[in-house]
């Protein structure tokens, strides 16, 4: 075991004077920071410049090798600052541009304007102004990361009165959507695509404040930092803008400033360190040889118990095997006296040995199954302490080499040797209960306050508080343990200013903040079954067919067939002067009269109402 020891310190020391031989390449950072606020043909605007100051003195601040700031750029000047940062980029690791001021989108190419830009016209926009490949062209020869941020989504007053030479081609206030063609680069919108961004009624704008607050902290991830960039925003614009970023990165995390190191304190050696990996040693190889070993070497204390244990389960399992093979023997000699007939005496010996034997096998059997129960119950316990200890106290506190480690006196050796006692083996180490208790009640806090927990906050991790992180991870877009509290957890959670998960309400009600309101419909709407008030629909009339009340067409013809108006005067002309002359009538289109006296009718064709000749009177 000591030659193990001193082996493992030897390739320590071989490992250090290596690492120390090498040379220590740091990353190499630039940026270029463009803030356009006095355009010569546009309103001025208020906060590019002071965005530009505020990103100026946070990457500054973050270390950054180089960090050019440029105020209020014309044409020529804003095409030698991208000519001399490509210079800069070419000899970076990591190369970022900013720029605050006016973009315009035309055809779906997005361009940056300077600030003596004329833009007079569509095609004016080739000349006067710089398209964002320009920019990504200037930053392309950084050897890891690549990242451009655009704070120009304003309302554009170019757009307004800027003529289009073809009547087709679109001009957007907003900026369009990229994708880049080089991987490793980012190109982040302070508004999503097609969108307008606010300058807000401070300084900064809300996008440029965000920024500042996230983008150079150490060790956040650059999505999650513009991930919580767009929360912010989100949370300061009441939802009106939404920043975008474009790209896409790796697996590994990728911080704009790597995570301070910190120097970790120089402690004692810890025996109980060099105990534990003997143990360890011993139980890997798992014979009776290195665990007696083992027992030399550390006669007492906590290893020694659990040595102690490992070995009565490996003394167990030869017992078994021992009990078995003399069973099989004595049900062997069994069946080879009965093949032979012997005398009834030696069978029942036989049979009784048989018995015995397989009564001995099974006890062992029961023995080496409760010595490998306990052994694995204390490895389990062992391991699982050790683990919890590290992940809870290893961000604040210097590591913990072990559960009890530093405690001899955790496991008892039994006064049976054959089935020790694990009374004190079973209960784990009381700092471990009160660090896992403390952080899943931080955990609960945090996930109450973000609107993702909503049970009692008492520090039991159950299946409650293991849900309410899986919903956390679904709505903020990380990946953690939800069967574990732990520190990173917490720390991921306290960064997000308000609330993640989104409010449930009951049928009837809505979300209305951090509160469930009633939904009130207006008369003559309801409130349907996908919680949306809807308009009520009239009933129309519907045309029924009664055969028994319909009067038959001839009756109907008949009472509806108007009178002739020719007969009325006719025959009110005729009861009138019935009687007359010779008796007979004479009608035309007026009236009907009494032929004269000396006169008779002559029929002469036609007849009949309308008008026809008829009769007629004849006098001579």
């Amino acid at each position: 075991m000591r030659l193990y020891s001193h082996l493992r310190i030897l390739l320590l020391l071989a490992a250090s004077l290596f690492l120390a031989s090498q040379p220590a390449w740091a990353t190499k950072r630039v940026a270029l920071v463009v803030g356009n606020a006095n355009y010569q043909n546009a309103p001025l605007l208020p906060n590019p410049a002071n965005d530009a100051a505020a990103i100026t003195a946070t990457l500054k601040g973050a270390g950054f090798d180089v960090v050019d700031s440029r105020l209020n750029l014309a044409a020529t000047e804003m095409r030698r600052a991208l000519r001399e940062f490509a210079d800069q980029a070419r000899n970076a690791d990591i190369a970022l541009v900013y720029y605050a001021g006016h973009g315009i989108e035309i055809d779906g190419t997005n361009y940056l304007i300077p600030t003596d830009a004329r833009l007079e016209r569509d095609t004016d926009i080739y000349d006067e102004a710089f398209s964002l490949d320009r920019v990504l062209l200037a930053i392309e020869p950084a050897r890891q990361l690549r990242i451009v941020i655009v704070d120009a989504c304003r309302n554009n007053p170019f757009a307004d009165s800027m003529k289009r030479t073809v009547a087709s081609r679109s001009i957007s206030r907003g900026l369009a959507r990229v994708e880049p063609a080089v991987s490793n680069t980012l190109i982040a919108f302070a508004a999503k695509a097609g969108l307008t961004a606010l300058d807000g009624n401070s300084t900064n704008s809300p996008y440029a404040t965000a920024l500042v607050k996230y983008i150079a902290k150490p060790g956040l991830d650059l999505r999650r930092a513009f991930g919580f960039v767009r929360d912010d925003v989100l949370q300061a614009t009441g939802n009106r803008q939404e920043p975008y970023v474009y790209g896409s990165l790796g697996g590994d995390d990728v911080a704009l400033v790597p995570a301070a190191k910190a120097e970790e304190p120089i402690q004692a050696a810890n025996p109980q360190s060099e105990i534990r990996r003997d143990y360890e040693l011993a139980l890997q190889l798992r014979n009776k040889p290195a665990l007696n070993a083992f027992l030399t070497q550390h006669p007492d204390g906590y290893y020694s118990n659990l040595a102690k244990l490992q070995l009565n389960q490996l003394d167990a399992e030869d017992a078994r095997v021992a009990a078995t093979a003399k069973a099989q023997q004595a049900e062997q000699q069994q069946a080879r006296l009965m093949s032979q007939g012997a005398q009834r005496a030696d069978q029942e010996k036989a049979a009784a040995d048989l018995k015995a034997a397989e009564e001995v096998r099974i006890a062992a059997e029961r023995t080496k199954q409760a010595a490998q129960e306990q052994a694995a119950e204390a490895e389990r316990k062992r391991t699982a302490s050790e683990s919890t200890i590290v992940a809870a106290l290893s961000g604040n506190k210097p590591a913990v080499e072990s559960t009890v480690a530093d405690n001899p006196t955790a496991v008892a050796p039994g006064e049976d040797s054959k089935t020790p006692k694990l009374a004190a083996l079973s209960d784990e180490p009381r700092q471990t209960d009160i660090a896992k208790a403390d952080i899943a009640k931080s955990v609960q806090g945090e996930l109450s306050r973000v609107g993702c927990f909503a049970g009692s906050v008492d520090g039991q991790w159950n299946a409650a508080s293991q849900r309410s992180l899986a919903l956390f991870n679904r709505h903020a877009g990380t990946k953690f343990d939800a069967k574990l509290a732990s520190l990173d957890a917490l720390d991921a959670i306290k960064l997000k200013p308000s609330r993640v998960c989104p409010l449930i309400c009951d049928h009837g009600y809505k979300a209305d903040g951090d509160q469930c309101s009633r939904i009130t419909c207006a008369e003559g709407s309801f409130l349907n079954d996908d919680n949306e008030c809807e308009k009520r629909r009239g009933k129309k009339p519907v045309a029924r067919r009664n055969t028994d009340e319909r009067p038959l067409r001839a009756d109907r013809s008949a009472r509806e067939r108007p009178e002739s108006t020719a007969d009325v005067p006719r025959r009110q002309a005729t009861a009138k002067n019935s009687g007359g002359g010779g008796g007979q009538i004479v009608c035309d289109q007026s009236l009907c009269r009494q032929v004269s006296r000396g006169c008779h009718l002559e029929y002469r064709g036609g007849g009949g109402p309308g008008g026809n000749t008829g009769n007629v009177e004849s006098c001579h």
